[in-house]
């Protein structure tokens, strides 16, 4: 059955008013009643609060103390509802003194009954040790809030300040509002709870040893620990070296630092002066900010030697324990200013929001893989990006080679699809095909054009971070112009060449064996498939999402390469060792290292290629590849079959239109993709980038030649 006042609740919400509202929900208050009507009488109030809507006073007395007031403190922000509202509600309580005490008593109560450690602690912490754990635990916070009933600060919290502006208002809180909610904590108690009741600042100083403990623990761990810093083996002569390094880490004092605080806050609650305590604090606070600094070493080790998401999530979060440790610090520390309690309220309120937020989760933990992934694209990409001649023609004969291993693997895919196999075998044997198309491109040197736009934007993107100066966006511009420049040559090295060649191809295996590679019914239907009035466009973008995915996959596995120490493994391998030799094993490892990322980009490539339209069409919707040099080479094998007459037909027209669409679409896809990517994992402000259009356009306009063909002198050349 319900309650009385969860009747009295429901008949508050019934009203429109928000004066009566307020009267009606404070004549309610009852500090006696059951804890989860307690409660939910708080939810309301600060509901009432958060509404946003100007308190309509019917009391002309209110209205003059207001604006009295408001005079006295001109900073006071009135166009602030939330403030209004709360200077409303204290006048309100201070004229009615029997509800004041009721308010008082609750408010007194949610402290005392409350476990306060839960929101002191870990409000905005994940529980779980793993960050996969962590998300599934968001997820279902997001489905199931928490009840009234619980006993626990944050979940109380979480009810009350639900908003995303929430902590904006309380942190702006004025100095009058906060003294004078202060004294509304303070106001009647009663005998029983001035005994029982101990003081807001213990609850503070237990959090504090529980935050420092839960540092100093997982800073002592072995994932945090070997990536600190290691001892140099040269100057490491005996076992009790190590354990001495070790003992100077700031995690190793941290325990006992806090001790010797609690130790020097009772000595002064005994009468002794707070000169120790002064000190033990500042103590204290090196310590935290030594952390902090070794949190630092932490991310650059895992930034140099490979990225794990689950070591990224243990470190993040002591990082978060750490700041949380200086703020409680500085709130017990500054006990006697409303403005750090509310400082601290503020905070709270805004971390717990952030822990209930699985985009914040993936974007606080994923941004240093992101950013160790890009870095590979960008170390590779910078091979791609011509900045004068030598490179530019080295280019175009690179382009012209991977055109030329096209020829064969266009050849191929039409005996692949001649056979009329079953939809997922045929996306098999096309993706095999492909993946060794393109592992042949890789350790023969030559250039597919549509894989570099994803590689050379994160090139792109670290250059961004000398965009300060007038030097640093020159550097940027010529990078962007010799980008453009190069790609176009990458695509023309493709498709002039691929195209001739598979023309010339169908031609003499017509003269050899007086039969085409595919037939002319086939030959239409491929020039109609390509056609620009149709999906083509829609395809061609799809594809460069799979472009792009593929250095995604590359930059990942160069990374787990990395992480797990791969190389280090083959090099002191004892059988390869015995079997190469020491300086085969150490070659074995480079190579590998070398290429890891080449081999297991290209073979999901040519997978993805070749299955991907497979599955997609049997459980989504059609799809199919549309990459432009393949296309371009089907063009020249169904031209070769249908001979000069073809020239006449407008689909043949429409489908070299359609293979320009696909030019622009799938580098300009996969090159967005890339280049969003690697702004993001290095927190650039989308402005910051927009404003660099201008200069480039200027130097379009000025020098359009360098867009085709590289300056004699290259000044800006790396």
């Amino acid at each position: 059955m319900l309650t009385t006042l969860t009747r009295l609740l429901k008949k508050w919400r019934a009203s429109r008013d928000g004066g009566h509202q307020l009267d009606a929900l404070l004549a309610i208050a009852n500090k006696s009643a059951p804890y989860a009507d307690r409660s939910e009488w708080l939810i309301e109030l600060a509901h009432w609060i958060r509404r946003g809507r100007e308190v309509q006073q019917s009391n002309n007395e209110a209205t003059t103390e207001q604006a009295t007031e408001q005079a006295a403190t001109p900073a006071t922000p009135r166009s602030n509802p939330a403030h209004t509202r709360i200077r409303y509600l204290l006048h309100v309580l201070d004229r009615n003194p029997t509800w004041k005490a009721n308010v008082a008593g609750i408010l007194r109560a949610l402290l005392r009954e409350s476990d306060g450690l839960s929101l002191l602690c870990d409000a905005g912490m994940p529980v779980h040790s793993g960050f996969f754990g962590a998300l599934f635990e968001r997820l279902e916070a997001s489905l199931i809030p928490p009840a009234p009933n619980r006993r626990d600060l944050t979940a109380i919290v979480t009810l009350m300040f639900s908003a995303d502006h929430d902590a904006e208002w309380i942190a702006a809180l004025p100095t009058d509002l906060l003294i004078r909610i202060r004294a509304l904590f303070d106001y009647e108690p009663d005998e029983a709870e001035t005994q029982n009741t101990a003081p807001f600042s213990l609850d503070l100083l237990a959090a504090l040893h529980n935050l420092t403990c839960q540092i100093s623990s997982t800073g002592l761990s072995q994932i945090v620990r070997s990536r600190i810093g290691e001892v140099d083996a040269s100057d490491t002569r005996e076992t009790s070296d190590v354990r001495i390094a070790m003992e100077k880490q700031p995690f190793y004092r941290l325990t006992r630092a806090m001790l010797a605080v609690e130790a020097a806050h009772q000595s002064v609650a005994a009468g002794e002066p707070q000169d120790k305590l002064l000190h033990e604090v500042n103590y204290l606070r090196l310590l935290l900010d030594e952390c902090r600094s070794a949190t630092d070493k932490v991310f650059a080790h895992l930034y140099r030697n490979g990225v794990s998401v689950d070591i990224v999530f243990q470190v993040e979060r002591m990082r978060m324990r750490i700041v949380r440790a200086e703020h409680l610090l500085n709130a017990w520390m500054a006990q006697d200013d409303p403005h750090a309690g509310a400082r601290l309220t503020a905070e709270l309120v805004n971390a717990n929001h952030a822990s209930q937020s699985v985009a914040h989760l993936v974007r606080s933990n994923f941004s240093l893989l992101a950013r160790k992934v890009v870095e590979y694209s960008a170390d590779t990409g910078e091979h791609y990006i011509a900045r004068d001649r030598a490179e530019y023609l080295k280019m175009l004969r690179m382009a012209a080679g991977g055109g030329l291993v096209t020829v064969v693997t266009v050849c191929v895919k039409f005996a692949i699809t001649g056979v009329h196999l079953q939809a997922m075998l045929e996306g098999l044997l096309a993706g095999i095909n492909y993946a060794a198309s393109f592992l042949l491109m890789h350790f023969l040197h030559f250039s597919l054009a549509t894989k570099q736009p994803a590689m050379t934007a994160p090139t792109l993107a670290r250059e961004l971070d000398g965009t300060g100066t007038p030097a640093g966006v020159d550097s940027f511009v010529s990078s962007v112009m010799a980008l453009m420049r190069t790609q176009a040559a990458a695509v023309l090295g493709n498709v002039l060449l691929v195209f001739p060649v598979c023309f010339g191809v169908q031609l003499l295996w017509h003269a050899l064996f007086n039969a085409n590679i595919i037939s002319p019914e086939k030959a239409h239907a491929t020039l109609h498939s390509f056609s620009l009035i149709g999906p083509t466009p829609f395809y061609a973008a799809l594809t460069g999402v799979l472009l792009w995915s593929s250095s995604l996959i590359a930059g990942w596995a160069d990374n787990w390469f990395v992480l797990h120490r791969v190389g280090d493994a083959l090099a002191y391998n004892r059988r390869l060792r015995l079997t190469l030799g020491a300086a085969g094993a150490a070659r074995l490892a480079q190579a590998c290292r070398s290429n890891v990322a080449g081999v297991v980009g290209n073979i999901t490539l040519g997978l993805m290629l070749g299955l991907v339209p497979a599955i997609l069409t049997a459980f989504a919707f059609t799809f199919e590849v549309r990459h432009v040099t393949l296309s371009a080479g089907s063009i020249g094998v169904a031209l070769g079959v249908l001979g000069k007459d073809a020239l006449k037909l407008p689909e043949l027209w429409w489908a070299v239109a359609g293979v320009g669409s696909m030019a622009i679409l799938n580098v300009a896809v996969s090159f967005a993709l890339a280049f969003y990517m690697a702004v993001r994992s290095r927190d650039l402000r989308r402005n910051a980038v927009r404003s660099l259009r201008g200069a480039i356009w200027q130097r379009v306009f000025q020098r359009p030649q360098e867009l085709f063909w590289p300056t004699k002198t290259a000044p800006d050349s790396k």
